[in-house]
């Protein structure tokens, strides 16, 4: 999964805003203002074999996941700049399939909906 396809499947989730509170360089996936995902350029501008710059996106995850999928994968690693119990980074470099990072990025959607208040949680959860 690139950046763009990464983009497009986040911010169709149900009810999402794309914010930019740390600057243009890092988009920012909330729902009812809480943030479930961010997106930006890895860090130190590594670049695949065709020079194209490798993207790296943070996702909530459940603690005992989060260690596996460190565990499977070595593109995933604790959240960078974030709660690294709570958060992973996933590197889009291309060695996770497309359908693992989405259900990665459903998992985190999820678990910050499952925290919020039941009338918001429902009126997201129509959508779905």
């Amino acid at each position: 999964m690139n950046q763009h396809t990464a983009h497009e499947y986040l911010k169709n989730k149900p009810l999402v805003m794309v914010t930019q509170p740390f600057g243009q360089e890092v988009d920012v996936y909330k729902v009812n203002h809480k943030m479930f995902a961010t997106l930006s350029v890895g860090n130190e501008g590594q670049t695949d074999e065709n020079g194209n710059l490798i993207w790296w996106m943070n996702l909530k995850c459940d603690p005992d996941e989060a260690q596996a999928l460190r565990d499977i994968f070595p593109s995933v690693i604790p959240g960078y700049h974030m709660n690294k119990r709570l958060w992973n980074t996933v590197i889009l470099d291309g060695s996770i399939p497309n359908g693992e990072i989405e259900r990665m990025i459903d998992n985190s959607f999820n678990l910050v909906v499952a925290n919020m208040p039941e009338k918001d949680r429902k009126a997201i959860e129509i959508h779905l």
